[in-house]
């Protein structure tokens, strides 16, 4: 039997060099040759969205390479269509074992804005026009792109002391606003009273120095007297020769839960106004390409006409010709021309957005307009230039808040409210009293009816973190309607590079467990269809039920409920899912195949989300990720499951985003967590306490977890890269070690020798959650890397006999593996096994499991049904067959069946 299907190979061959993706197939000094045979393939890139570069300052990318084929030291040229070069900034994200290139990543700068497709080969990169170049001097740093020139503040409270353009300050002060409430108001006193804390910088770093992009990592905490609370970390990324720059910013929740109720949080900049107020600017983006357009103080609509060509050139932003030359009528009355200098627009919900201004502080709001879906940019300056500024998901992250104050003074202030100050705070209570679940047995009573695993104390978003993206523009001038548009487009989806499916299935990464789209069969079709209907399902039910709000966007819910035709958003643990069954593979894989731009951004949003906010990152449980529940923090599992490296890996080497790299080596010395909190302390049968050299961890959900983390830092070469390695190979060795290897179940585990104890006995403990959250594609990762054949054949074992008949498990283990789940999700179990031991049984039962056993049957009818009128709060349709779950699982399993054992689907 072919491990790949025919069809699949003469597709990928038209690319060449295929073979190598599959060198868990191969041997592997074959594998090595078959790479190498692959050397001369160029990598494709073009744009996930039409329009190029558009307004942005540039884009980075990764790009994968088969093992083998790069050398560490290899540089590359980036060639667009046209055949002209590229100027392109490269470095390693990760190498395979043998020290050849894996990963690579790429940015490009806006030399790259005329070209939709380009290739990437080896070769010398063309040399930028403009560099962008870094200078460290004391307390500050100081990067220049060639158009505008950024200082960085290494402590105080100022992150950017300034940003000039030729010399003119656009821009000063760049500086970190956070408001607290001590209470709430549950009634209608009207108590609140708020205090301002600001952001206080304990550290600054140079990650990046160019020549085509620079990063520069800032730290610290808000602060007010004596108290410092809610930890941020800043990046700013600037590109060579672009006139504007990125902010990635998180914050992680230290506070108490019942006293510290954000009341606004926000990045400010103030903005020197240099020009007449009437050749002052405002522009604030609505909905799509709509504008408010206006002037701190406006010449149209006026009693009397200053001309034509005056009124032309406020509303485009241009220098307003000599008032000598105006109507003199409306010359010498200017001074009763009011100046509106204050502007607000609000997007308290994912429905609407208010806009009001004023002349200034002390007198009243004049309502402004107001739209749906309001774009989250915004521009003030002059003539003489002024500052563009933008926050990226600005109504999917609701509430959120733009506010321009002072543009009639000297200088006029911007900021961009990432939780707006006119919504209610930020209200982060526990959401029950805990209804006497206090002893074990209540807490399992109570999950047997809401499926919420509640404990006292657990329900704390004590170390949850949010990061969000913003960008500024430092403009020379007013920019023009199209310059603006640009830019507020740019905000809302920021232009993203990335190389072709084919490529990606040619380095076989992540497993090589995914092929390209085929649809040359009814049967493939068929499973194709199924696979968009179910992405496209969960994209509009996002839209359909509103999962939006600044902690919210990203996930997706868990469980339909069919009588209130609504999913169970308040009933346990049937609500928020928290990655639970590896919804965020699912999506990975599937844009892995086909590099659709939606399901990246689906993908993109929903990494964003659970790598921080469903994870702690302070506290005794930093490390570890929450189960699924009506608050992403709510449920007391607190496990490896949720946190796992493997859910990030993609976004992390599709985009080399420094944050997801953040979040995934803090998991490296995440086995240490098994020291404070048992997993399954609930239901142990007998005493159990936590040992430094003998910690309880299952093979399946907890080790996963840290191999999908050891293996990113080894694979990255991280600081901690040596002891990484040191404990996948140990815990190999001794996993296939077990009596039973993988069914063998569980563990005692050594913090110091980073080595499982071997049991002296075989012990059968399989659970059908064991292999569901990202065992199956770590074990055909490792077993490509590393080269331990007791590892792989102890894998093979559990992956042919989960779908075994107890009768088959009975034999081979002494006893059967007892009540299961989850079949059709363990059929690509199945397949892998079918393809690394040339079984044709296998791949029949691969097949079988898949259709006709559990989850998404053949006999499913996939139709829409319309909810309308009473019967739900907005219109829109359902399946009621659809659930989170199965979904995942569905969708993991087609995708890895068609890769493995495809030409063995049945017609």
């Amino acid at each position: 039997m072919s491990s790949i299907p025919r069809r699949s190979l003469l597709k990928a061959a038209a690319v060449a060099g295929v073979a190598a993706q599959f060198s868990w197939v191969l041997g592997r000094e074959d594998a090595r040759a078959a790479g190498a045979s692959a050397g001369g393939v160029p990598a494709r890139v073009g744009w996930l969205e039409p329009g190029g570069l558009g307004a942005a300052a540039g884009s980075t990318f990764g790009a994968a390479w088969p093992k083998g084929v790069h050398p560490g030291d290899q540089v590359f040229a980036l060639t667009a269509a046209d055949g002209t070069s590229v100027p392109v900034q490269t470095w390693t994200t990760a190498r395979w074992p043998d020290g050849s290139l894996k990963w690579t990543a790429h940015a490009v700068g806006p030399e790259a804005a005329g070209a939709e497709r380009f290739t990437l080969a080896p070769g010398t990169p063309a040399t930028a026009a403009k560099s962008v170049s870094v200078t460290e001097s004391g307390r500050r740093i100081t990067v220049d792109t060639g158009i505008v020139r950024a200082v960085v503040s290494r402590d105080g409270g100022k992150l950017v002391e300034s940003v000039t353009r030729d010399g003119v300050r656009i821009a000063t002060d760049g500086r970190l606003v956070l408001l607290r409430q001590s209470d709430l108001d549950d009634g209608d006193q009207g108590n609140e009273k708020w205090e301002r804390f600001d952001g206080e910088i304990s550290a600054a770093v140079v990650e990046q120095d160019g020549p085509v992009r620079a990063v520069v990592r800032i730290d610290g905490k808000h602060r007010k007297g004596s108290r410092s609370w809610l930890p941020f970390s800043v990046r700013l990324y600037f590109y060579a020769g672009s006139e504007s720059f990125r902010m990635v910013h998180t914050i992680t929740y230290d506070g108490d839960q019942n006293k510290d109720f954000i009341r606004g949080l926000g990045v400010r900049f103030t903005v020197p106004m240099r020009d007449a107020p009437y050749d002052r600017h405002v522009r604030i983006a609505g909905e799509g390409a709509g504008f408010l357009t206006e002037a701190v103080q406006g010449v149209t609509g006026l009693r009397r006409d200053p001309g034509a060509a005056v009124r032309a050139a406020q509303v485009k932003g241009e220098k307003l010709p000599d008032p000598a030359t105006w109507d003199q009528r409306v010359t010498t009355r200017m001074q009763y021309v009011p100046t509106w200098g204050d502007y607000t627009l609000a997007q308290l919900s994912a429905d609407g957005f208010g806009l009001r201004k004023r002349t200034k502080a002390g007198h009243a709001w004049i309502p402004a307009g107001g739209g749906r879906r309001a774009s989250g940019f915004g521009y003030v300056g002059g003539v003489s230039g002024g500052l563009s500024f933008g926050l990226r998901d600005f109504w999917q992250k609701h509430p959120a808040q733009l506010d321009i104050r002072g543009a009639a003074g000297d200088a006029a202030e911007v900021t961009l409210w990432l939780w707006s100050p006119e919504a209610q705070p930020m209200d982060l209570r526990f959401y029950h009293d805990g209804m006497g679940q206090d002893t074990y047995p209540e807490q399992l009573e109570g999950l047997n009816i809401t499926y919420e695993d509640h404990e006292p104390g657990f329900g704390t978003p004590y170390g949850i973190a949010r990061t969000s993206e913003l960008m500024f523009w430092a403009n020379a001038a007013t920019p023009t309607a199209a310059a603006l548009v640009a830019q507020a487009a740019a905000v809302r989806v920021p232009p993203q590079l990335a190389v072709s499916p084919e490529d990606l299935v040619r380095a076989r990464v992540f497993g090589g467990l995914f092929s390209p789209v085929d649809r040359s069969t009814p049967a493939r079709a068929r499973i194709e269809d199924h696979l968009d209907y179910l992405f496209t399902y969960y994209k509009d039910q996002a839209e359909q039920r509103r999962w939006y709000g600044f902690w919210d966007y990203g996930d997706i819910m868990h469980t339909y409920d069919e009588d209130r035709h609504q999913w169970r958003y308040d009933v346990g643990g049937y609500a928020w899912d928290n990655s639970e069954l590896s919804p965020d593979l699912w999506l990975w894989y599937a844009y892995l195949r086909s590099g659709r731009s939606d399901v990246f951004r689906f993908a993109e949003a929903m990494t964003r989300h659970t790598g921080e906010v469903d994870v702690y990152h302070l506290g005794k449980w930093a490390g570890l990720g929450t189960r699924h529940g009506v608050q992403h923090f709510a449920d007391s599992a607190k496990q490896q499951r949720i946190s796992t490296a493997v859910y990030r890996r993609p976004y992390y080497f599709l985009t080399a985003d420094e944050r997801v790299g953040d979040l995934m080596h803090d998991l490296v010395d995440s086995d240490e967590t098994f020291l404070v909190l048992d997993p399954i302390r609930k239901i142990r049968t007998e005493p159990y306490t936590p040992d430094r050299h003998a910690l309880s961890i299952g093979f399946g959900t907890d080790w996963s977890g840290l191999a999908a983390a050891w293996l990113t830092e080894w694979e990255r070469g991280g600081p901690k890269a040596a002891k990484a390695e040191a404990r996948l190979r140990s815990t190999m060795e001794t996993i296939a070690a077990q009596p039973n290897g993988f069914v063998q179940g569980t563990g005692l585990y050594d913090l110091d020798t980073g080595r499982f104890a071997v049991a002296d006995k075989p012990v059968v403990g399989v659970s059908h959650l064991s292999a569901m959250f990202g065992l199956v594609e770590m074990c055909a990762e490792l077993i490509d890397l590393v080269d331990l054949p007791e590892f792989k054949e102890a894998w093979l074992d559990y992956c042919r006999y989960f779908n075994a008949s107890k009768t088959e498990q009975a034999a081979r283990y002494g006893q059967n593996f007892g009540t299961l789940l989850l079949f059709q999700g363990h059929s690509r179990q199945d397949a892998y096994a079918a393809a690394q031991l040339n079984d044709t049984k296998l791949a029949q039962r691969a097949w079988a499991k898949f259709d006709k056993s559990d989850g998404y049957t053949g006999a499913m009818v996939w139709d829409k049904t319309p909810v309308q009128g009473s019967a739900a709060l907005e219109p829109g349709y359902e399946h009621l067959w659809i659930s989170t779950n199965t979904t995942a699982l569905y969708g993991l399993a087609a995708i890895q069946n068609l890769a493995l054992v495809g030409d063995h689907l049945p017609a």
